[in-house]
């Protein structure tokens, strides 16, 4: 496996600011605001833990045409100094009284005139972080400029991703897929599940993740009931089922996909679950092609999943969604979500099934959609539940 070139050249940060600006020009809106981790990161290439960290607000604002503006604390600039910026201009965070908010209304008023409009992110899937009070008091500070949402047109250019960006992607999934065929070398009965955990990470980090950032599972006799909770030390037993579930990064990109195991053999429930979970991706990818909205990979997937409108099933909103810098991303794949495919998409398609006495059980794979064909970035799972 050939290891991509971290980071990004300027042409590709360039790329992205230019589709921003064309959008805003498209609305009449003379600068965009960006708050947030995900954005910031994409349109400037600031990459750091360091939004572990509440205290701290960070702006960037992208002018109507050139490079961002960075607005951010001085703890930041050396960093920021490496990154796609015009200006950078800093103060000592956290402040007692003033935090920022005067110096991002200043560069804001440099491109917006009175009643002209600033453009935000508002809607599903994004957040402004800074605090309520400094937000009522950065609207006061503008006065007549107006807040437009530009939600839809950012997370659509983010939807398309560069060949670079599907070359992190390619990676990041290879090594995670290798992680998982690996697992029936180590897992087995009488391990508590917490060790599980610890031994899962260890193997992804000696492969070369830069993190294991997400990892989640659920073990049960029979079956599991939960899949979002924390580990525990209950000891693997034969006639267990259980998965994990694991968003793992390389160079700031999601793998994000579980796996099924069986510790000896599985009930007909389990396993039967198990066969209609991968029938149900095998529907949805014989469907997959620029043009169909997620809504009609939902309806694919559903039509396996439950047949019977009436019948248990879906319980968790969604059967998928986007994939990216962030472990989630736009679209889902619901009934109401009608974003349409195009080439260029990371996708994870993951159905998932009630079955037995309240149990659950989820599968998922990542995916690139392209002109012509669709990219399995996960080695395939099975049909067949994988026994230990």
């Amino acid at each position: 496996m050939t290891t991509p070139t971290r980071g990004f050249n300027d042409a590709e940060f360039a790329a992205r600011c230019t589709h921003a600006q064309a959008a805003m020009a498209r609305a009449d809106v003379g600068a965009l605001l960006l708050t947030s981790e995900a954005e910031i990161r994409y349109f400037t290439g600031f990459m750091t833990q360091f939004w572990q960290s509440p205290t701290r607000p960070w702006f960037v604002v992208i002018p109507s045409s050139g490079k961002p503006v960075a607005v951010i604390p001085s703890i930041g600039a050396p960093l920021m100094r490496q990154c796609y910026t015009e200006n950078i201009i800093s103060w000592a965070s956290p402040a007692a009284d003033d935090d920022g908010i005067t110096l991002v209304a200043d560069v804001i008023r440099q491109h917006v005139a009175k009643g002209g409009s600033l453009g935000m992110l508002m809607g599903r899937e994004t957040a402004v972080r800074m605090p309520l009070a400094d937000l009522f008091a950065l609207q006061k500070a503008l006065g007549a400029i107006n807040l437009h949402d530009m939600t839809a047109d950012i997370q659509q250019i983010r939807t398309v991703k560069s060949p670079a960006e599907q070359a992190k992607l390619r990676h990041i999934c290879g090594i995670v897929s290798d992680v998982f065929a690996h697992v029936p070398d180590w897992l087995q009965a009488g391990m508590p599940f917490d060790s599980c955990f610890r031994r899962f990470k260890i193997d992804a980090l000696e492969r070369g993740v830069d993190d294991v950032s997400y990892l989640v599972g659920g073990v049960g006799a029979g079956g599991y009931d939960d899949i979002i909770g924390p580990p525990f030390a209950k000891a693997l037993a034969t006639g267990d089922v259980l998965m994990f579930d694991t968003g793992c990064i390389w160079d700031g990109y999601f793998s994000d996909f579980d796996r099924n195991f069986s510790i000896g053999p599985a009930s007909a429930e389990a396993q039967d679950a198990h066969k209609k979970l991968f029938d149900a991706t095998e529907a949805a990818l014989s469907i997959l092609r620029p043009g169909i909205t997620a809504a009609d990979l939902f309806a694919a997937m559903d039509d396996i999943l439950r047949p019977d409108p009436s019948s248990s099933g879906d319980d968790v909103g969604r059967y998928g969604h986007g994939l990216g810098i962030q472990l989630t991303e736009t679209p889902s794949h619901t009934a109401w979500d009608k974003t349409e495919i195009t080439a260029g998409m990371a996708l994870t398609i993951e159905p998932s099934i009630s079955y037995g006495n309240g149990f659950m059980m989820v599968a998922e794979e990542n995916l690139l959609v392209h002109d012509d064909h669709v990219e399995l970035l996960t080695t395939r799972a099975p049909r067949d539940l994988p026994v230990i």
